[in-house]
């Protein structure tokens, strides 16, 4: 079996909890895969870094239900325990009013106004999944009430097992003594206490939390929360959850979802597709400032013959040789802007390959490093690589949610007319809108229950550049494309650089 940890509510201890859990776990010398609910970059970052595994995003809304099942059973098919990260509280999911598009077919039940708003929360992967859940409890300001807190959820849905409850936040024995006491009339064990260690913390900023590769001293963080998991949960009962045993693997292939859908997965590529007889390679841009890649995207490109090689923005004064295509992927480049800027020598390389015809996909983050300029929170102007005729500005709304769209032109990844579900996360907004948009785009107006348009993405040269993420799990078309597009561009770019030389 496995776990799913989920929280009443945002901001009650889940990812703190998840990496004691996973900390722990590792240093019994297990192995183990992790995954999160949702659209989330930076928490599967610090999955990875304790586990040494790719952290897998479980997201029924960017990918389908199928997907979730399939890529969790293949993923723990090698591993000693498995353990999920939910996202918000147990039971928020997302609602679709009026789409303008024909009605998402992800198998969602209407509750009879034409919204589905439990859809992609942490129950519904429970449910999919058929696992149990660790409800994690802020109780930092709490007593008696505890009890109904946990009453509510555990009620709430009678489909969704409940392993039992996590206290966190724990002020004294005191207080611990009262929250048990509340406690003893819900059916539902508890398996941790976590008191309250105000050392215990990890830094955030605008977008979330700071990514592993800005925290020198994160070792010590996660020795530090290893060593309280020996003592907060009861392992004793655990454990027995956390081990992976066979029969979920058997359940996720035999469950009528699967059986009635096919999609995606490694073993499969080579038998649907026929790899190009020469390897495709693909630049990656990974570094401080680009960092936000699903695993499977890039797994994907290696599974339909790309070779992926990683550069940096930041350090690198040249691209890699040979390479026949450039993947951006989001992450923090006005937090890097003025470094990113100074390396004058891969900003020209950049420009220069797109120019030549070098197929080049950019989200988000890498949208903004392939505009004029980089408008940092100080208002401080920093030239970015200059491709796309227009500015990122940096702002304090934050523009978050998931979007329909349909592609207006053809580019490097989509052809017209393509319907794609996607994700938007950032704070800046561009001085310029493109003369042609990539997509026209749906966002979800709850305060009016509408859907509302808007166009947005450039497409330029052979560049395909949006603030909408996308996730390429049961969508083989968008990187077949994409490597497709790298095949043919590559003589004409080839042709440049000799002449160049």
């Amino acid at each position: 079996m496995s776990l799913i940890v989920a929280g009443e509510r945002s901001g009650v201890g889940k990812t703190t909890i998840t990496l004691a859990l996973l900390a722990y776990l590792k240093q019994q010398h297990l192995k183990v895969q992790s995954f999160k609910v949702g659209p989330d970059y930076i928490d599967p970052m610090f999955h990875q870094y304790v586990t040494g595994k790719p952290c897998r995003n479980l997201d029924p809304v960017l990918t389908s239900e199928v997907y979730v099942q399939q890529c969790f059973g293949r993923n723990i098919q090698d591993v000693d325990c498995a353990l999920v990260e939910g996202v918000m509280g147990l039971f928020d999911g997302v609602r679709f009013f009026d789409p303008p598009l024909p009605p998402l077919e992800r198998g969602e039940k209407d509750d009879g106004d034409g919204c589905f708003p439990s859809f992609a929360s942490t129950a519904h992967i429970s449910r999919l999944l058929n696992l149990p859940v660790l409800l994690v409890l802020d109780c930092s300001r709490l007593s008696a009430s505890v009890a109904a807190i946990a009453h509510g959820f555990v009620s709430f849905d009678p489909s969704i097992n409940f392993a039992g409850l996590i206290l966190n936040r724990v002020g004294s024995d005191r207080h611990l003594q009262l929250l048990q006491n509340s406690l003893k009339c819900i059916n539902s064990p508890i398996l941790g206490v976590f008191r309250r260690h105000q050392n215990i913390s990890i830094p955030d900023r605008h977008l979330g939390l700071v990514p592993t590769d800005e925290m020198p001293d994160l070792d010590i963080l996660i020795n530090d929360l290893a060593n309280l998991a020996k003592t907060c949960f009861d392992w004793e009962k655990l454990l027995p959850i956390l081990k992976v045993e066979n029969e979920i693997y058997q359940y996720l292939l035999s469950s009528q979802v699967c059986s009635d859908q096919t999609i995606y997965l490694p073993s499969l590529v080579a038998n649907n597709f026929e790899k190009k007889r020469s390897e495709i390679l693909i630049g990656v841009a990974r570094d401080r400032a680009f960092n936000f890649y699903y695993q499977d995207n890039l797994d994907i490109l290696e599974e339909l013959g790309a070779k992926i090689l990683f550069w940096s923005p930041l350090k690198d004064e040249n691209l890699p040789v040979g390479i026949q295509g450039l993947y951006f992927g989001g992450g923090f480049p006005e937090v890097f802007a003025q470094q990113l800027s100074e390396n004058f020598m891969v900003r020209k390389a950049v420009k220069e390959a797109i120019i030549s015809g070098m197929p080049t996909y950019a989200e988000c983050g890498g949208l903004m490093y392939l505009s004029e300029a980089i408008i940092d929170f100080n208002s401080n102007s920093w030239e970015m690589v200059g491709i796309l005729p227009t500015k990122a500005v940096m702002g304090k709304s934050l523009k978050l949610g998931y979007r329909q769209a349909i592609s207006n032109i053809d580019t490097p990844l989509l052809v017209a007319n393509t319907q794609v579900y996607g994700h938007e996360f950032h704070r800046s907004e561009l001085t310029e809108a493109p003369p042609m948009p990539l997509y026209k785009m749906w966002r979800v107006d709850e305060k009016k229950n509408q859907s509302q348009a808007t166009f947005e993405g450039w497409n330029f040269e052979i560049v395909h550049a949006s603030y909408l993420h996308l996730h390429w799990g049961n969508r083989i078309d968008i990187p077949r494309r994409f490597i497709e597009q790298g095949s043919r561009g590559v003589r004409e770019w080839g042709r440049s650089q000799n002449k160049n030389n």
